[in-house]
């Protein structure tokens, strides 16, 4: 069934909101801070209308705990922060990730470290969102880029978080939080609800974190009756704490390797003018529109330029990526940080003198200008 849709003047902030809601989030714990306070300020608006339950926490820690019992107790949830933020709740996201608790995170990035510009837009937080928290662990970052991309691709956090029991970060920069685009939306009730895989409450010797098919456990349902421990030691597929070598390679093994069991589904990615690309830029959010902008004035000019775009930013799409940069000679890769997607790309092509960066780390957004600069100057023409 096509899902009906209406036509919306919105806020890239507000566009999040509203995505959680249509994909049926009823709990919501946050804390104020700019640029993402107007997700909680539209989720404080929306959430009584359907039922859900809107906290203010006294700070961000306590807000992502909330965030994972509410999950636990089985109802979808989210938080939304900025660096500052995002930084405390890096230790209880590494609890939703050991204890496999499906959660969203949103994080409006802003100029830092520390509290830093915060009004100003930054891509400072891309490396944090991959490694932010301590040790080995699975995680999934959304990058959108436009205001209907803001709420398609919360409504996918939710699809994928609870699919996969994995909390699911959606990271934009300020100018795509606060940007305000006409966007045709469809309406809540036509979105298709995901809900997570649930044990069943006759199960004799129920293991709550045993190997699957899919890699993935069900989980048990509040009030079933079926005997959960839930720990951010790691454990042994009964739930209990373990520091066996074996038995820790064996569950290590399954956590980590789920994301990539599970990649066709989690990875997206556009590509503009990439078949005959010989300078290929990479960018997200607010810089890859600018790049879009560059690549197509590149073209004008003769120059064979494409733009690849990683929408799930991790797991990096590599296999997409490699694909598009088989035949480029250059990659650029412009981003408003002072050089962090840049290493990921340069991992990837096993060439760092193919690839260069473009970064900006004044609180302003690169501009196509910019970005047609590099690619004119690295093609020997006048810029």
């Amino acid at each position: 069934m096509t899902a009906q849709t209406t036509l919306r003047n919105l806020q890239g902030n507000h566009a999040c909101a509203l995505g959680a809601v249509a994909a049926g989030c009823r709990f919501f714990a946050g804390y104020p801070i700019t640029p993402s306070s107007e997700v909680a300020e539209r989720m404080a608006d929306e959430l009584p209308r359907v039922g859900g339950t809107f906290i203010q926490m006294e700070d961000e820690i306590a807000s992502m705990g909330a965030v994972l019992g509410a999950s636990l107790g089985g109802v979808k949830a989210m938080t939304a922060t900025s660096g500052p933020g995002f930084s405390l709740k890096q230790e209880n996201i590494g609890y939703g990730i050991g204890a496999e608790i499906p959660c969203v995170v949103v994080n409006v990035m802003r100029g830092g470290p520390s509290t830093g510009m915060p009004t100003r837009p930054s891509q400072g937080d891309i490396m944090q969102a991959r490694w932010g928290t301590h040790g080995d662990h699975p995680i999934i970052v959304l990058a959108p880029a436009s205001v209907r991309e803001v709420h398609d691709e919360t409504i996918r956090a939710f699809a994928l978080s609870e699919r996969l029991r994995v909390p699911v970060i959606v990271l934009f920069d300020e100018v795509i939080g606060h940007l305000v685009e006409s966007v045709e939306l469809a309406t809540p009730g036509s979105v298709e609800q995901v809900e997570r895989k649930w044990a069943d409450a006759t199960e004799a010797g129920f293991q709550p974190y045993a190997r699957t098919d899919d890699m993935v456990p069900p989980m048990p349902r509040p009030g079933d009756g079926l005997r959960c421990h839930t720990t951010g030691l790691t454990h042994a597929e009964g739930g209990f704490p373990t520091q066996d070598p074996t038995t820790v390679v064996r569950v290590m093994g399954r956590l980590l390797g789920k994301l990539d069991h599970h990649a066709a589904a989690i990875e997206s990615f556009e590509r503009i003018d990439c078949d005959d690309a010989e300078v290929l830029v990479v960018a997200v959010g607010i810089a890859a529109r600018a790049a879009a902008a560059a690549v197509s004035d590149a073209r004008r000019r003769g120059v064979k330029a494409g733009l690849f775009r990683p929408i799930t930013l991790w797991p990096f799409p590599e296999i997409a990526f490699k694909a598009a940069a088989a035949a480029s000679r250059r990659i650029l890769v412009p981003e408003m940080n002072a050089g962090q997607l840049v290493l990921e790309i340069e991992r990837l092509c096993g060439d760092a003198g193919k690839v260069d960066g473009l970064n900006r780390i004044d609180g302003e957004a690169i501009t196509p200008d910019e970005i047609l600069t590099k690619i004119l100057a690295g093609e020997g023409e006048p810029s």
